[in-house]
């Protein structure tokens, strides 16, 4: 059967698709479809879109877009996992395979940047989940955004690992004769068996090398976010050196380095991964994350001082961001050290919070 096909009215039974799903407000129907095996698209209607950052976040922007909620690149790293969790949802195969699809997201944030109290802030994309993941080759909501928001002369930027962004490039063109567009690939490792194993549900790094290529054909700056670095698996200077050759004969215009994070949620999904594919490296990662979710400081340093000569002989420039606040506070007390997970994975109850809180993310653009 094909997605059309795929159809239930409002109320007739969309919510019971999960135990978690009264959380989710708006549900209009539940989609399942061969084109996305083992997955499940949760349609609302969101009465808003734009999100302003909380708090005194680090961060170069103070607002962001996220159309989809959960991602099927199912990255086993991916930051953002334990935002499902404010649904009910678990942070390990839900966050894979429940994705949330804000359906009306292009007329929503027409309607807020017409807002005589819009201030056209940059606005940032791929914050939280990416907004070209295989979803949005049905649901075309990014070519609405990128109109509405250069319509109102918004600047803003876009993070993917999505290849479905050269779809929109010509678009994207069009929006940077007017505001401000920056466009980022994230990108962390080019061996074929890591990324199968690591980030299934992606693009090939091959592909998103040529997407590289082809953003920068049509004169739109390009940099490249080399992370996560993987310890013991991605962080040798060889495999650095190599990518970054790579990344540079794309013709990016800069690329930054950033070591893993494990927060609370990916913590526990990725260490299972890891005792599963490469146990010989548990014991590490347990000294080096012993403070919580920031990789150990040593390893922080030396893995800036290996990268800096790389960037330099490659050409590239070391893309803007900020150091997060974690990074320049000295590491916090015993009792409150996140534990190394043991134990089977557990399934996360409801942590509370903004639907759409962004977690600390350094920026590309």
């Amino acid at each position: 059967m094909r997605w059309d096909r795929q159809r239930a009215d409002p109320g007739e039974g969309s919510a019971e698709a999960l135990p978690g799903m009264p959380a989710l407000k708006g549900l209009v129907r539940s989609v399942q479809t061969p084109e996305f095996a083992g997955v499940t698209f949760h349609e609302v209607l969101a009465r808003s879109v734009l999100n302003r950052v909380p708090g005194r976040s680090p961060m170069p922007f103070t607002w962001t877009v996220n159309p989809y909620r959960g991602c099927s690149h199912a990255c086993t790293y991916c930051f953002a996992r334990n935002t499902h969790t404010y649904l009910d949802l678990d942070a390990g195969d839900d966050f894979d395979r429940q994705v949330v699809v804000k359906i009306n997201a292009p007329d929503v944030v027409a309607r807020e940047v017409r807002s005589p109290r819009w201030g056209r802030e940059h606005v940032a994309m791929g914050t939280n989940t990416d907004p070209y993941q295989r979803a949005e080759g049905r649901y075309r909501l990014m070519p609405g955004i990128i109109a509405a928001l250069a319509g109102s002369g918004t600047p803003f930027s876009i993070l993917t690992k999505g290849t479905l962004l050269g779809r929109d490039l010509p678009e994207l063109g069009a929006a940077a004769r007017d505001v401000g567009v920056g466009v980022g690939v994230s990108l962390a490792l080019l061996d074929p068996d890591l990324h199968r194993s690591v980030e299934p549900g992606t693009p090939t790094p091959r592909a998103r090398l040529e997407l590289v290529r082809r953003i920068r054909d049509v004169g739109l700056p390009c940099g490249v976010f080399v992370a996560p670095v993987l310890p013991g698996l991605t962080d040798s200077t060889e495999a650095l050196d190599a990518l970054l050759g790579e990344i540079a004969d794309a013709g990016a215009t800069g690329a930054s380095v950033l070591g893993l994070h494990l927060r609370p949620g990916t913590r526990e999904w990725y260490c299972r991964w890891l005792e599963r594919e490469h146990p010989h490296l548990v014991e590490r990662y347990a000294e080096l994350y012993r403070r919580g979710a920031y990789v150990d400081k040593r390893y922080r340093d030396d893995l800036a001082a290996r990268v800096a000569p790389l960037i330099r002989r490659h050409g590239l420039a070391p893309s803007a961001h900020r150091a997060s606040r974690r990074d320049r506070e000295p590491a916090p007390p015993a009792e409150e050290r996140e534990p190394w997970p043991a134990g089977p994975m557990p399934r996360a109850g409801s942590a509370g919070g903004a639907a759409d809180q962004v977690p600390e993310q350094l920026s590309l653009l």
